[in-house]
């Protein structure tokens, strides 16, 4: 499958179902559980419908979604980054989560400017938003290192969460 991204060390790539065993594994990692919630996956089966429904419905509705992250080098899958337009939110969301064993060495950072930068140059968006959990403080960081701006706090499903913001 041809890439929708390539940057220097990754691949990103629309999911399909058969990706389903990998967005399982991913969506039940406690650091997704904590950061991002539990999305009542928890056998293929849901993987599939969660994959139908989300990211490959997506890609059909509005051109763009979450994306498979590749390593370059062996083609091990990593995680998923892209973006997502909520009906809560005016700006369409960047967004990524990582498996463990992919974190603290710059791949999320690599995916995001990756897509910040197809956002503004293919997609012709001109602003993007960001949200996390108050307790997230790397993702934090990564935001604030991608040049967005801490603006405001969002209530979703009872949580307060930090919202950022960049102009592209």
């Amino acid at each position: 499958m041809k890439p929708v991204i390539d940057s220097v060390r990754l691949v990103l790539h629309e999911f399909s179902v058969d990706d389903a065993g990998f967005m399982l594994r991913l969506v039940n990692e406690p650091s997704w559980l904590k950061y991002i919630g539990d999305r009542k996956v928890y056998t293929l089966a849901d993987a599939e419908r969660y994959l139908t429904e989300g990211s490959i419905k997506s890609y059909s509705d509005r051109g763009f979604g979450f994306w498979k992250v590749e390593l370059k080098s062996t083609g091990a899958a990593m995680g998923s980054a892209g973006l997502a337009k909520r009906d809560y939110l005016d700006d369409v969301d960047l967004g990524f989560a990582f498996l463990p064993e992919f974190t603290r060495q710059g791949y999320a950072y690599e995916a995001a400017e990756a897509i910040v930068l197809y956002a503004k140059e293919k997609l012709g968006l001109k602003r993007l938003v960001a949200f996390n959990t108050k307790d997230n403080t790397s993702s934090s960081r990564l935001l604030l290192k991608l040049g967005f701006q801490l603006e405001s706090s969002l209530i979703l499903e009872g949580e307060e969460l930090n919202l950022y913001g960049k102009e592209i």
